[in-house]
């Protein structure tokens, strides 16, 4: 699952997320998920859950294609696949600078309080059978994101139930996974109430 020039917290990740930005005027997927590392699920997993967690999910479009990104990857993952593939078109979609940097400001105030809360506990949850079982959690959160699109930020749970995930499987820390459960549960009664 990790390989050694993974990130192994936040800090490490959004650092390599600001360097992939490099002084282009747009930022692509593709940039973003070279910059942490393609073979590390728990980061590609981030990626997506801290893009729709970002003041970037007001984007219109792209929770939808987070979720098309989270879905192919757990795919994957659920096969067994130790490097996954992402199609061109979805690898060619970008952001712009600006609001990039707005994004990872935003996420880089959190950094500091959530780095301190990581550390391997509870690993059972994020190693072996519980693989997979993350996989499907990451699917199922997948699957709400494109109808709460109808909500101004209304992916923002999904996000952060997606980033608890990637920074449980980054740091091994199976309390982050007990807490995107929880998250997800909160989803689901928010799904429920947008479609009932």
């Amino acid at each position: 699952m990790h390989e050694n020039n993974d990130p192994k917290n936040l800090h490490e990740l959004l650092q390599r997320l600001r360097s992939a930005a490099g002084d282009h005027s747009s930022v692509s997927l593709d940039s973003m998920l070279q910059a942490t590392g393609r073979s590390s699920y728990g980061a590609v997993l981030l990626v997506p859950g801290l893009l729709v967690l970002s003041p970037l999910s007001g984007v219109p479009g792209l929770p939808s294609v987070c979720a098309v990104m989270v879905a192919l990857i757990t795919l994957q993952l659920l096969i067994g696949r130790r490097c996954f593939w992402l199609p061109q078109w979805l690898l060619r979609r970008s952001a712009s600078r600006s609001k990039y940097d707005k994004a990872l400001g935003f996420l880089e105030r959190l950094t500091r309080y959530i780095d301190r809360l990581l550390r391997p506990r509870l690993t059972y949850l994020t190693r072996g059978v519980a693989v997979p079982a993350n996989a499907l959690l990451c699917l199922a959160v997948a699957m709400t994101m494109p109808p709460l699109e109808l909500i101004p930020f209304g992916n923002s749970l999904a996000g952060a139930t997606l980033s608890v995930v990637g920074l449980g499987l980054i740091a091994h820390d199976g309390v982050m996974i007990l807490i995107a459960l929880a998250f997800f549960s909160a989803l689901l009664f928010m799904l429920g109430r947008v479609l009932l």
